[in-house]
């Protein structure tokens, strides 16, 4: 999205990287059926400016749980979980606590992948290297060292979606358990070694060798961050390292099965079931959208200091993963995205002209607060004469807010739109925050 009137100009990415202060970006980009190409750009650390290659390590962030949903059904398919059944009774070492809102409803395989089940915690913090790292049944309680929540239920199952990183924790649980061995152990048989992602891990920490390939975190600043990146024990919901090429075996796995072709790890039944919308836009590990003559099917990651973007189609053979190592990736992802899809013809990511019309400081300063947006912190800030949206949902990052109309405005970093909510003595009780089909609600805190 673009603001209308504004210079029209093709520039260099690596002047976009300069503008966004992203060192370094990686693509594999997906079209008729294979890989067409795969390249990187930049650097893996700031400081010491070595170049990146395509086989350079990312953080995936939440790329982890498409993936955790494939070992998660592969162990459905052979029958040692169920989508439907109670997940208490699939689990030995430990039991989601029971109350009026678990008793409403069930909280099974299906709802936990589908962020359906009414699970709190939308996502990790990480933790720096050195720092004691917690045991999953330690995340799951809340327990010390975990700087995090325990992961409960206080939304009846199956009433809402809501984004839940606390699920695929428990989901976590569910296939150690079901396999009988280590989660990252059985990713790495069941999805990674079958797909040929040679360059992936779940391994927490990160392994010497792979320490050496991998790209540091960057913050918004553009500097690396102390350490070089945060670690995720959280690891179905957020712990995999991979490549743009090796995330793109994925794509084209789900392509052919969905196809009807030779899967590695799932049939054309359960792809099928992966990419059948439940609750919000989301399948079974998948946003997903039905286009007439074709489904995309995607996610983007986050953590801090990296930020990523999974993109396929079904029926067309296309698709492209974008990699960055830096807090400020998700408004070049989305260039990049625009970018592609004028040159391959895709039905999404067209560049769409809006007008702004002015806005002034008094309206800004009435917008700017704290809000709450799908449980998590969402912030809107007047600065510079300018009024600014930042969250982490979304991978959006901070971007600039344009006004479209009273109190509608539009971004052009991503196409995500914000109409704010009056009471009636006429102070901002919240926005509504509409992106793609979808519609999210958010209150004001401040």
């Amino acid at each position: 999205m673009v603001v209308k009137g504004s210079p029209e100009r093709k520039m260099a990415l690596e002047e976009r990287m300069a503008f966004h202060r992203v060192p370094a970006v990686s693509i594999a980009l997906i079209d008729q059926g294979r890989i067409a190409w795969a390249r990187a750009y930049g650097v893996v650390d700031a400081a010491n400016q070595r170049p990146v290659t395509p086989t350079t390590l990312f953080q995936a962030g939440s790329i982890s749980k498409p993936l955790s949903a494939l070992g998660a059904l592969h162990l459905v398919e052979q029958g040692r979980l169920s989508l439907e059944a109670d997940a208490n009774d699939q689990l030995a070492s430990w039991e989601i606590p029971q109350n009026a809102f678990t008793r409403a409803g069930t909280i099974n395989l299906r709802r936990l992948l589908n962020h359906s089940a009414g699970v709190t915690v939308h996502g990790y913090n990480g933790y720096a290297p050195g720092q004691p790292l917690p045991t999953l049944l330690q995340v799951l309680d809340g327990i010390a060292p975990a700087n995090s929540e325990p992961v409960r239920v206080d939304i009846a199952p199956g009433s809402a979606w809501r984004y839940s990183g606390g699920g695929y924790s428990i989901v976590q649980l569910m296939v150690a358990e079901a396999s009988g061995q280590p989660f990252e152990r059985y990713l790495d048989t069941a999805v990674l070694q079958p797909l040929g992602m040679t360059h992936s891990t779940y391994a927490v920490p990160l392994p010497e060798g792979a320490a050496s390939q991998a790209a540091s975190a960057h913050d918004g600043a553009g500097q690396a961050l102390a350490g070089r990146w945060r670690l995720y024990p959280e690891s179905a919901a957020a712990g995999l390292w991979s490549t743009p090429s090796d995330l793109a075996q994925v794509i084209l796995e789900v392509q052919r099965a969905e196809a009807g072709g030779p899967g590695r790890i799932l049939s054309r039944d359960m792809v099928s079931t992966m990419l059948t919308r439940g609750l919000g836009e989301y399948g079974l590990g998948f946003f997903v959208e039905h286009l007439g003559d074709r489904t995309s099917f995607s996610h983007s990651g986050g953590t801090e200091g990296f930020r990523s973007q999974l993109y396929g189609y079904t029926r067309s053979g296309q698709g492209v993963v974008v990699m960055t190592n830096s807090i400020n990736g998700a408004a070049l992802i989305d260039e990049i995205l625009c970018s592609i899809a004028a040159e391959y013809g895709w039905p999404e990511f067209q560049v769409v002209e809006k007008t702004a019309i002015p806005t002034d400081a008094a309206t800004n300063r009435l917008l700017a607060g704290d809000y709450r947006l799908l449980d998590q912190p969402a912030h809107v800030v007047a600065e510079g004469g300018r009024l600014y949206f930042q969250s982490d949902l979304f991978g959006a990052g901070r971007m600039e807010l344009f006004r479209e109309s009273g109190d509608s405005f539009f971004m052009t970093a991503q196409d995500m739109s914000i109409r704010f909510g009056r009471d009636d003595d006429g102070t901002i009780a919240g926005f509504d925050l509409i992106r793609g089909a979808g519609t999210y609600a958010a209150h004001r805190t401040h």
